[in-house]
């Protein structure tokens, strides 16, 4: 999928494809983040079930359970320029449970992890209160961008419910 100068391969790798984000969706949460740069980017959203994200979350991060979205960077060898910043993997199962849970509506929670997602490319972290904050604000302003007024915040360290 191409906007101007972002490229997003999307791969659909869950069973069930019912009520997913459709391509212009994520089309639109993307360029909505990467709309002020002037390079050319592209990167991966791959959307999974939750026995492939646990497995992702347990082989990298060392958790064993399904988690709502890992992001991965791409960071090319100096002698190489590559306007691939990485991958996104977003499970259907934990997402879809978190927007019933938190009374969010589905399409607005997959902006938002798909933002959150993005940013972690970008190098933007919630590690630390501040970094959490400041992640925190950008992706508030990016989904009212994209029109979404209602968002949720699952477990990152300060981040409330809204």
């Amino acid at each position: 999928m191409v906007n101007n100068q972002v490229i997003i391969d999307l791969q659909l790798a869950c069973k069930n494809l019912n009520g997913l984000p459709n391509q212009k969706m994520f089309q639109t949460w993307i360029y909505n983040i990467f709309a002020t740069y002037r390079k050319k980017i592209e990167l991966t959203v791959r959307i999974v079930d939750k026995k492939e994200m646990r497995y992702l979350n347990w082989y990298y991060l060392g958790k064993n359970y399904p988690t709502n979205v890992l992001s991965f960077p791409f960071t090319p060898p100096s002698i190489v320029t590559s306007p691939l910043l990485g991958d996104i993997v977003l499970c259907r199962q934990v997402i879809e449970y978190e927007s019933k849970q938190n009374n969010v509506p589905s399409q607005s929670h997959w902006a938002h992890m798909t933002i959150h997602g993005s940013l972690h490319l970008l190098g933007y972290n919630h590690i630390f209160d501040k970094e959490a904050m400041l992640m925190k604000q950008v992706e508030i302003s990016i989904l009212r961008k994209c029109g979404y007024k209602r968002c949720c915040y699952i477990k990152h360290r300060s981040f409330k419910y809204l």
